[in-house]
């Protein structure tokens, strides 16, 4: 079993910054791919950025391109989420989440998932 945990939600104003983490328990999470995904109020979860078990590999969903960035510390068991240039409809509450596929990820279909954290954007 594998628990995700994550924490850095929280107010911002466009154009800021915030950095996610997301703390990783349990066996073989070295193993596994790990991602974010997002669901916004009356909007469907959707998938964010995802990075391989090495973190060589790392993909992003194209409303995140070039202003987002994941990254992850395995001696840590974490998995990390930049995010830069905040718009108010990155407002959501994001999710880790963590599966040995990371097209599952992409897919949003992950195995493992944390409870989530608020990220708030002000125009």
């Amino acid at each position: 079993q594998v628990q995700l945990v994550e924490s850095g939600g929280g107010l911002v104003q466009a154009g800021g910054s915030l950095r996610l983490s997301c703390a990783a328990s349990g066996r073989a999470v070295g193993s596994l791919g790990m991602g974010w995904a997002r669901q916004a109020p009356g909007k469907e979860r959707e998938f964010v950025a995802v990075t391989s078990w090495s973190g060589a590999n790392t993909y992003y969903s194209d409303s995140v391109k070039g202003r987002f960035t994941i990254s992850r510390d395995n001696a840590k068991n974490t998995v990390y989420l930049e995010m830069n240039s905040l718009k108010p409809e990155d407002t959501a509450v994001y999710y880790c989440t963590a599966d040995g596929s990371t097209t599952t990820l992409m897919k949003g279909r992950g195995n493992y998932w944390g409870q989530g954290t608020q990220v708030t954007v002000s125009s």
